[in-house]
């Protein structure tokens, strides 16, 4: 791949509109919003309003023959992650390549399952964003991405990891290539399970972290699991990994609410599956005991379906 002229994102929740807002002004009609039925009436009708300005994009169909996209960032809720990947299928041509920016750790395995792994990119997104029906907000200046091959050397980095960065720069999209993004992946997925579950349970936004010690220990409790499950698999990180994250923590917004949370509220499904649920299967996997996930994992889902007389 030399360059990259045409993208396909399907799932234009908070961080599709992040990449979605960033494309448009430099591809135009090129970007391609995948959505079908209703969801392809109401994105056409409504479009989004990111950070206070009206957007309307190029809405494809699945069904839709447009030709190959060079580029497919596929980012829906990890539920409809399968459904997703089937729904981009006339996007995706012989050199195509696919990123998949989702919060968990399976994502990227479980594309590669269907598409083969030498076309995939590892991925994740550095942002807190809030989303209210077709209302998304961000700080622009604290968001970024984080991607590349499954390992990589910045002297000799991939035909498609250079592509992208060229593309990500032209169209003002801050990026990082980690020599480990496997690490870089786990390390988010601590920040996940910990931040957006204790959030969700406690309901309580950013700044609780910085000013509660009680919210901080628990954050922490739930990160420590983690941890050590990704070390039993080889991950190395590093014990205080999640102890330093404060300091990045208590840079953003106090207000903003974690996705989970934002989920609870708003009376959706979240997606403990993937947080606690993962940990907890991979935790019997290895034999990394996993209590607090466990706990955590039965109170979201009581909130997600609570009882009442």
């Amino acid at each position: 791949m030399n360059k990259i002229n045409t993208v396909a994102i399907i799932g234009l929740g908070a961080i599709g509109a992040y990449f979605a807002d960033k494309m448009l002004p430099h591809l135009d009609d090129d970007l391609r919003i995948i959505a079908g039925g209703d969801r392809k009436k109401r994105l056409e009708a409504e479009g989004l309003i990111v950070n206070g300005k009206q957007e309307y994009y190029n809405i494809v169909s699945p069904d839709d023959k447009t030709g190959y996209a060079d580029l497919v960032i596929v980012i829906p809720k990890f539920k409809e992650l399968s459904q997703a990947l089937c729904d981009v299928k006339n996007q995706v041509g012989p050199d195509t390549v696919i990123m998949t920016p989702l919060n968990g750790v399976e994502s990227e395995d479980i594309a590669a399952k269907i598409y083969g792994k030498e076309r995939i990119l590892y991925s994740l997104m550095r942002v807190s964003s809030v989303k209210d029906k077709n209302k998304v907000s961000f700080n622009p200046d604290t968001s970024f991405v984080e991607f590349g091959d499954k390992t990589n050397d910045e002297k000799d980095l991939s035909e498609n990891v250079r592509a992208v960065k060229e593309f990500f720069d032209a169209a003002g999209i801050k990026s990082i290539i980690r020599a480990d993004m496997e690490l870089a992946i786990w390390e988010k997925f601590v920040c996940n399970v910990s931040e957006n579950q204790v959030s969700a349970l406690m309901k309580i936004p950013f700044g609780a972290w910085g000013a509660k010690s009680d919210a901080n220990a628990m954050r922490l409790m739930a990160a420590d699991e983690v941890i050590k499950l990704a070390n039993k698999k080889g991950i190395k990180i590093a014990d205080d990994y999640a102890k330093d994250h404060l300091e990045f923590l208590m840079k953003l917004p106090k207000e903003n609410m974690s996705s989970t949370l934002q989920d609870i509220l708003a009376g959706r499904k979240t997606e403990v599956d993937m947080f606690a649920g993962t940990v907890i299967k991979l935790g019997k996997e290895y034999g990394v005991p996993t209590p607090v996930n466990e706990f955590l994992y039965h109170a979201i889902r009581l909130l997600e379906d609570p009882y009442t007389l």
